[in-house]
């Protein structure tokens, strides 16, 4: 049987990079990349590590919970009261690279927190997609395919 007070959601952002992981994982893991697209950070790919996620609304408290270098990537994610987890998967492709952000950790008494991170994930990856010649070390391509 499911209790329901226990499930959460889950927010899934997909896109094919024309990039092998080794050009993306900087992105991810580095904090002066990782602040060209998403946010002011003190990040060590470190497992173990607390850091945080500065942005002008707020701090986000994070931990880093695995690391495998050009494969994944996972931190906690608090803010307010949201507890979730941030997982970034990068799958090698004939192409390049498959990237799979997933946060999960929502709570349905949570949908404002759901929403927007629904919201903001988009944006996030749409800022990394400005800044894809930091992903590619200075390559460029026409586009990303789902941007």
């Amino acid at each position: 049987m499911t209790n329901t007070a226990t499930e959460t959601l889950s927010v899934v952002v997909e896109r094919e990079i024309p990039f092998p992981p080794e050009k993306i994982w900087p992105a991810l893991t580095q904090p002066h990349l990782i602040e060209e697209w998403l946010m002011t950070n003190d990040f060590k790919p470190v497992v173990g590590h607390s850091f945080t996620l500065r942005a002008d609304w707020g701090v986000v408290d994070c931990q880093v919970l695995a690391v495998a270098p050009n494969k994944t990537l996972s931190y906690t994610w608090g803010a307010y009261d949201l507890r979730s987890v941030v997982t970034w998967t990068l799958t090698p492709t004939s192409t390049g690279t498959h990237l799979r952000m997933e946060q999960s950790g929502f709570r349905p008494d949570q949908p404002q927190y759901y929403q927007g991170a629904k919201g903001g994930w988009q944006g996030f990856f749409a800022a990394l997609e400005r800044n894809k010649s930091e992903l590619g070390g200075g390559m460029t391509s026409q586009s990303w395919a789902g941007a």
